[in-house]
């Protein structure tokens, strides 16, 4: 069955400056990675397609075309696509092929209005494809790419000051210089504590991805954490000061998405975890902005 159904001619799929062009590394799971050619709003996507018969067999077809599409894949949606993007070219008329042949194509000033995503729940990606119809079944063959989107930096930025207690037992007050950042930021802030009767083991400090998909009564909330990092360890005493300064050029972030096409947000948090002798945790959650800067 496996002979059977081989595939009678391959395709190859070329970006025109594919390999000077920039790659981003991609996860498919947790041991594999692959790179992709990265693009950005409004740039053109060109090249070509080789379609070669196999064994020098001619190989009659009903007409070949290239398309270029942007979808959303929902893992848990019974794995529905949605597509938000097509765009689609007629590169051969119904014929036969008996020798290889190459094709131009080129979709120009492309509007990629989202940015390309892989997370827990669904997925947002750019591709190619080339279809080569056939009575029998069609062959086809896809080539992704991802795709940046850049933000112009807010105007106005304002600073994150909280604060955490429990009655008679702990007070601290933490502080942010900013709750915007561009994913190659720092991070800069600071603990002060006011009042310490519980002993305090050590203290965390987590960035939290938290990914929403699909829509009330059947959304769903896939929380995952990024880093974690101890930032104090041992017993504070009042009036305590604790730096912080975290650089978030070395972690895998992607910028804060609200309701992309109405399927899925994505928003990121800065989690301060205190943790007893007695092994009780005490923690507090604040939202910070993520966007991507040229």
């Amino acid at each position: 069955m496996a002979l059977f159904f081989k595939s009678p001619l391959d395709i190859e799929i070329r970006l025109d400056g594919e390999d000077q062009r920039k790659h981003v590394d991609v996860r498919l799971d947790k041991r594999r990675k692959e790179k992709v050619p990265l693009f950005i709003d409004g740039e053109t996507v060109k090249g070509s397609v080789t379609v070669r018969p196999k064994d020098g067999r001619r190989l009659e077809h009903i007409g070949i075309k290239v398309q270029f599409i942007g979808t959303i894949e929902m893992f848990n949606d019974r794995g529905n696509t949605y597509d938000f993007l097509t765009l689609g070219q007629e590169l051969a008329a119904p014929g036969e092929l008996v020798h290889p042949e190459s094709y131009e194509f080129e979709f120009r000033n492309v509007e990629k209005q989202f940015e390309s995503y892989n997370g827990i729940n669904v997925r947002l990606r750019y591709f190619v494809r080339v279809t080569v119809g056939r009575r029998m079944a069609d062959v086809i063959r896809e080539k992704d790419l991802w795709v940046y989107s850049y933000n112009i930096p807010p105007d106005t930025v304002a600073s994150i000051k909280m604060d955490v207690g429990i009655e008679d037992c702990l007070h601290i007050e933490f502080e942010y210089s900013k709750s915007r950042y561009h994913l190659k930021d720092v991070i800069v802030g600071r603990i002060y504590f006011l009042l310490v009767r519980l002993k305090i083991k050590h203290m965390e400090l987590s960035i939290i991805r938290r990914e929403t998909t699909g829509a009330a009564p059947n959304q769903y909330n896939e929380s995952e954490t990024l880093v974690r990092f101890e930032i104090m360890d041992g017993a504070p005493v009042r009036g305590e000061t604790i730096p912080i300064r975290l650089f978030l050029g070395g972690f895998d972030l992607t910028p804060t998405y609200r309701d992309v096409n109405k399927k899925f947000s994505t928003r990121t948090f800065l989690s301060l975890v205190l943790i007893d002798e007695d092994a009780r945790r005490y923690f507090k959650q604040s939202e910070i902005i993520l966007f991507r800067q040229p």
